[in-house]
């Protein structure tokens, strides 16, 4: 008889792997009503989520073949995929409807509201995946169909299909499960939920072809959050009325909010604001009330005018607690939507509609006018290591409630800009403009060469960041304004702000805004100058143009008098004399994107 020998490695990878715990802040056990949604393996619809006791969730090949199953079982939902990943996996979505829809156009005539809810952006985070697989089994086989009565259900339950494949029990140190967690980014290394503007991933790219198509009326993306440790297991927010999407905001506090957390708390779980604490050290010192730019869901949704929650589950609460909180979550907007779902349906027209002259861009936080609130927290003490000397918050896990916790707003207008008639791109700026088609932004194309009266935004000083930031190198700058008449090549476009994503374009559009296609570095090449002088030439033209324009020359030399650097500079003065002229470079930190006004 032979006898064969495992390699030790083999033997230890063989094990279970567990995240350390004990590493965590102190904990109590969680029991909820919520629990009684959970099915024992006497069910034969149990998920494999629930077969592991919801502390770890299956991968990408279990997930979809158990879908696979529940789909081909009941004509009321579909699956189709929307996309694909960088590494080839298709990005799959289930449509639950009582009418057995299939198609985009058959869900937009049938006329009820839709919910879209997406899991795993980020693919650690992803609570939302096991939740929304029992709550559509319970739709089928659970005696919930009355759900799907009168609204339709987009559920796509990774986004992040190729980060959520990259699973380890060592992902997410500061996270309480699953034990086999996805990875944050993408197989490209880019955070999806900061593509929403520049639309570089495919996965972004084919969720927004998604929204576009199927035209969901709200939208919900599922995250887990981290930081400061608190009672509240769910959190959630959506940019308040006075962003872009004012009634849609007023809809979600009035109709949305109040029930959804009294539904938490019947079941044992606890719905508070999407929290940051305004000093890591110091909790006390209150927390940001944030307004998301677009670059985010929530953000973008607001300007889109597509009624957009952003839910951070949080990361110290046990994952079976996070999943069974993200289910009530859903289900209970399911009812919400049944019963007032025309009334944001109504809210969206509205703001779709609304006709503004200016649009804030970016936002302050507004420190002279802090509000506040009461605020289920945890209790902390300020330590420093003496080990390494290091200052830290060693959370205690004891509840502690915060009366009238401060909370600063990020509602202080930063950049307001006027909102043109129209935006006109020229040709060559391609890229900028597959985009706008990508984000469904309606545009005329000129075949011919087109001149136009408008206003050009110039470049007056800028600096680059120091490293790159999601494979972008960023501007920061500041502008002047000029008009002028400007022709503009064959085959550029023209974008009227006049439409539905109008407020979109001008998040896009205006370089001022926060995550613009300027900031993103679309427009890079302004930077660089493609012509110099040599100053043999330089002179007998600095002779000519003075000789031109006496002007010109006393400028020149009272500028000489009044700077003494550029005085000393003989390179900054020909820099300036070149400027003067027709030969310097008319499109040097010359914005190319035309305002009409």
């Amino acid at each position: 008889m032979k006898f064969f020998f495992l390699p030790l490695t083999l033997i230890i990878f063989c094990q279970p792997i567990v995240a350390d715990e004990s590493l965590l802040p102190p904990i109590d056990d969680w029991h909820g009503k919520s629990e009684h949604l959970i099915q024992s393996s006497s069910n034969p619809w149990q998920t494999p989520s629930e077969k592991l006791n919801l502390i770890s969730s299956p991968n990408y090949k279990e997930t979809f073949k158990y879908l696979d199953k529940l789909v081909a079982s009941d004509q009321r939902l579909n699956k189709i995929s929307i996309g694909k990943s960088p590494q080839g996996r298709d990005i799959w979505m289930v449509i639950a409807s009582s009418d057995g829809i299939s198609t985009s156009t058959e869900l937009r005539n049938n006329g009820k509201p839709t919910l879209l809810v997406q899991a795993g952006i980020h693919s650690g985070e992803i609570d939302g995946k096991d939740a929304g697989l029992m709550l559509l089994r319970d739709i089928i086989y659970g005696g919930k169909e009355k759900l799907l009565e009168k609204v339709n259900w987009l559920f796509v339950p990774i986004l992040s299909v190729d980060g959520h494949e990259k699973i380890s029990a060592f992902n997410r140190v500061n996270q309480r499960g699953p034990t086999n967690m996805g990875w944050r980014t993408s197989a490209e290394n880019l955070n999806l939920n900061r593509d929403y503007t520049k639309l570089e991933t495919l996965e972004l790219k084919a969720l927004i072809k998604t929204i576009n198509e199927w035209k969901p009326d709200l939208y919900y993306d599922v995250h887990v959050t981290d930081g400061e440790d608190y009672q509240y297991d769910i959190t959630y927010g959506f940019n308040t009325s006075y962003g872009a999407s004012p009634s849609i905001s007023k809809w979600l506090s009035e109709n949305l909010k109040p029930q959804i957390d009294t539904t938490l708390e019947t079941n044992g779980h606890l719905g508070g604001p999407l929290t940051f604490g305004i000093d890591s050290m110091d909790f006390s010192k209150g927390i940001v009330g944030w307004t998301a730019s677009p670059r985010f869901s929530n953000g973008y949704g607001d300007y889109r005018h597509l009624a957009t929650v952003l839910v951070e589950n949080h990361s110290l609460k046990p994952y079976k607690q996070r999943v069974l909180g993200t289910y009530i979550f859903i289900e209970e907007t399911l009812k919400i939507l049944a019963e007032k779902g025309q009334g944001l349906i109504k809210a969206t027209k509205k703001d779709n509609s609304r006709k503004v002259d200016e649009l804030i861009v970016s936002w302050d936080m507004n420190q002279e006018n802090p509000t506040s609130m009461d605020f289920m927290g945890i209790d902390y003490r300020q330590k420093t290591d003496p080990l390494t000397g290091l200052k830290y918050i060693d959370w205690l896990g004891t509840n502690k409630l915060y009366i009238d916790l401060p909370i600063v707003w990020m509602n202080k207008a930063k950049d307001t800009v006027s909102i043109p008639q129209s935006y006109w791109i020229p040709a060559q700026y391609y890229t900028v403009i597959e985009k706008l088609k990508s984000h469904g932004i309606e545009m005329v194309l000129h075949k011919e060469k087109k001149v136009i009266k408008g206003n050009q935004l110039c470049v007056e000083g800028f600096e680059f960041a120091a490293v790159p930031f999601e494979g972008r190198q960023m501007p920061k700058a500041n502008f002047s304004e000029t008009s002028n008449k400007f022709v503009l090549p064959e085959y550029s476009v023209e974008v009227k702000t006049n439409q539905p994503l109008g407020h979109l374009a001008v998040a896009l559009l205006d370089p001022r805004a926060t995550d613009s296609f300027f900031a993103w570095g679309y427009f890079n090449s302004i930077f660089q100058r493609t012509e110099y002088i040599e100053s043999y030439v330089l002179i007998p033209l600095a002779k000519k143009l003075f000789a031109e324009n006496p002007k010109l020359k006393n400028i020149f030399e009272k500028r000489k008098q009044d700077d003494k650097e550029f005085a000393k500079d003989s390179t900054k003065q020909m820099e300036w004399i070149y400027q003067q002229s027709k030969y310097y470079d008319q499109e040097y930190l010359k914005y190319p994107v035309i305002f009409e006004f």
